[in-house]
This record gives C-alpha cells, sequence and structure tokens, in this order.
C-alpha cells in the first residue's frame, strides 16, 4: 500500500466537484493509507458538501470574476485581489505543512491557484488533470502543458489542448447505477409502479426547466404520471408551493442513485456530468442544452446521445411548456421506446473512468 498524499482541487459547482469526490473515493477504496486534502471555494457548491461527506478539506476564499455590471458583482470584483492574496498565504501554509505527492485538479476557480502554486514551486509538484467538458476549460487550457497527465471525457477536448491527452471518459459517484427503485419511491416518499420522470437542472438548478415544469404542473398531475423535481437551492423557495403527491419539489438530492433507479426518463441539461451519470446508468433521456455553455459544449454532448438513440434534444430558444409536456408524454407512456433508449445509453457509459483516472493519479505520485 502507498502512503500517499494526494491534493484534490476543483469546485464551484458539481460538474467540477463530484467529479473530485469521485476519484478521491476511488483512491481511497484501492490505497487505504493515502491521505486526501480536497482544496474547493468557500463560496461554491462544496462549503456546503464537504461537511456532510465529512472529508478533510480547506476551503478558499476565492471566486470567480463576475462578468455581469451589477453593483454587486462591482463589489464582489473590488473585493477580488484581497481575497487571492488571503488564499495564496492560505493554500502556501497547506503545501508547506501537507507537501502532497501529487496535485489533482477538476477545474473550477478553485483548482487554478492550487495548481499554478504547484507548478511555480523551487521542485515543482506533479499535477494530473481531469476534464469534463467537450471544449475545455480555462484552468485546464491554463495548465494542460504542464500536466503529467489530464484525463478527457471527450476527444474532441484534444483539439484545444497542447498537451498529451489520455480518453477515459467522465469520473461518476460511486454506485450511481446501484440505486433501488423500491427504496427511492420511499425516500421520496413517491408511489412504486407509477411511471416516473426525474427533472433536475444539475447541482444548481435550472431557472429555465424550473419555469417550464411550473407551466405544466397542473397537466402533468392529472396525467397519470409522477415527477421528481428538484429545483436547485436557490429557487426552492419559489416552487416549493407545487409539492403534491404526483409532483414531489426537492432543493438539492444527495442519494442521486435513488432519483436514477426510480426514474423512467430524466429530463435535464447536459452537462458532462450528468451525461456521464445518466448514460452509466443506461437511462433515456430529454435533454435541454444550456445555450451558453462555453463553446457550446452541452449541445455537442446532447447531440452525441441523440445520435446514438439514447435521448431527445429540445433546444431553449424555441421551447415552450406545451412542447415539453408533449415531448415527455409521448415518451413516458411507450415502454418500448423508454427500453430501446435505455439500451443505447447504456452502451454510451464509461462505468471505469474513475478507475482509468487514478491510474493516472497513482503513476504521478509514485
Amino acid at each position: 500500500m502507498g502512503n500517499y498524499k494526494i491534493l484534490i482541487a476543483g469546485g464551484g459547482t458539481g460538474g467540477h466537484l463530484f467529479p473530485a469526490l469521485a476519484i478521491g473515493e476511488e483512491i481511497h477504496r484501492r490505497e487505504q493509507n493515502a491521505r486526501i486534502h480536497y482544496v474547493g471555494s468557500s463560496f461554491g457548491l462544496e462549503a456546503k458538501v464537504f461537511p456532510v461527506k465529512d472529508v478533510w478539506h480547506t476551503l478558499l476564499p476565492i471566486r470567480g470574476f463576475q462578468r455581469d455590471m451589477s453593483l454587486q458583482s462591482w463589489g464582489r470584483n473590488i473585493l477580488l485581489p484581497s481575497r487571492i492574496i488571503r488564499s495564496i498565504l492560505k493554500m502556501r501554509t497547506l503545501l508547506k505543512e501537507f507537501l502532497p505527492n501529487v496535485i489533482v485538479g477538476t477545474g473550477g476557480y478553485a483548482a487554478a491557484l492550487p495548481l499554478f502554486m504547484a507548478t511555480k514551486r523551487e521542485e515543482p509538484l506533479p499535477i494530473v488533470l481531469q476534464e469534463q467538458n467537450s471544449f475545455p476549460g480555462v484552468t485546464t487550457r491554463w495548465f494542460s502543458e504542464k500536466a503529467q497527465a489530464t484525463c478527457v471525457a471527450f476527444n474532441e477536448a484534444s483539439d484545444h489542448l497542447k498537451s498529451n491527452t489520455i480518453f477515459t471518459g467522465n469520473p461518476v459517484r460511486r454506485n450511481i447505477d446501484n440505486g433501488d427503485p423500491i427504496q427511492g419511491a420511499k425516500e421520496f416518499n413517491l408511489a412504486q409502479n407509477v411511471n416516473t420522470i426525474f427533472l433536475f437542472g444539475g447541482s444548481q438548478g435550472s431557472a429555465f426547466l424550473n419555469k417550464m415544469m411550473n407551466k405544466i404542473s397542473d397537466n402533468v398531475s392529472n396525467a397519470g404520471i409522477q415527477v421528481l423535481w428538484q429545483t436547485g437551492d436557490a429557487e426552492y423557495s419559489k416552487y416549493k408551493g407545487k409539492d403534491s403527491d404526483q409532483i414531489r419539489v426537492v432543493p438539492f438530492i444527495q442519494n442521486m442513485a435513488s432519483a436514477y433507479a426510480l426514474a423512467d426518463l430524466v429530463i435535464c441539461r447536459s452537462g458532462a456530468l450528468t451525461i456521464a451519470e445518466i448514460t452509466v446508468c443506461g437511462k433515456p433521456s430529454i435533454l435541454v442544452p444550456f445555450p451558453f455553455a462555453a463553446g457550446d459544449h452541452q449541445t455537442k454532448n446532447a447531440q452525441s446521445l441523440v445520435n446514438a438513440g439514447a435521448s431527445r434534444i429540445l433546444f431553449e430558444k424555441s421551447l415552450a411548456g406545451k412542447d415539453l409536456y408533449h415531448a415527455m408524454m409521448n415518451l413516458i407512456h411507450n415502454k418500448a421506446e423508454l427500453k430501446k433508449m435505455g439500451e443505447a445509453s447504456k452502451k454510451l457509459g464509461h462505468p471505469n473512468a474513475t478507475k482509468e483516472i487514478v491510474d493516472q493519479i497513482i503513476e504521478a505520485a509514485a
């Protein structure tokens, strides 16, 4: 067993955070003596999740540059230099005391500073990057040349990076495909053996999908189906009044395995982590790509599932509530089509992605 010390940096959103946690869990499973320290932002989702997961962690007082022109954003940007200085001091102490064998970056602004400081040391620390999207994020593009390995989930990502990349697929949470639908029905207080749709917009929710679901909620309540609706924390208070026997409204779901197991059909955005999870779970889906994603990567992600027969795609720009309702109703009662789509989805999954990424990390740490 290796007594590795591994620092995993990433967060801000679930798309960067959950791969970090999946990688850490796999390292611990294989190397029980390994010491893992997570680094994230005190303003990211990790500030809520790390304590729940009871993992050893440091939160940096750093957040991304705010691009809109609101007064609140101006105020946040003015504070940015002092937050960076405080974060540097915090990281300097952590690196001195912990001295990791390798630093793993899973993206987001929380990963940039640890990776920068690792590469600028007199004796640079090895770094391994994990890129979730078909169009790599800024942090990956900045540091890929200096990385021992850059693990990508889409072959197209390699076109935008100057370093050698390793195709692994995206890491997913351990046992994400081992949920129990009966347990799921109990957990979310929904009926067993009723056609179930799971609608969510990523870890933070989607204002657009929430608005669409709200428009059709009365029709859904009388359609002989049930919906598990994750709104995200920010919008839960706006929609919690829609909770009923047919529609379960929740702000955030910790146990996604139960939600996927219960679902006959998933309606969601097409972020990389979501795509990885629904394919590993073999779920048919209706995908509504976020139209402002960098390089329009969500549309590219969704199209790969559509081309394989695993999904239907709806575009936000032209989508009305009735369109979403008709699309979901046409599928939810068509068991043969759902089965065919689910099988196609499963073929696209990469269940060994986390293992292959950890292989690269252990090699870099040795």
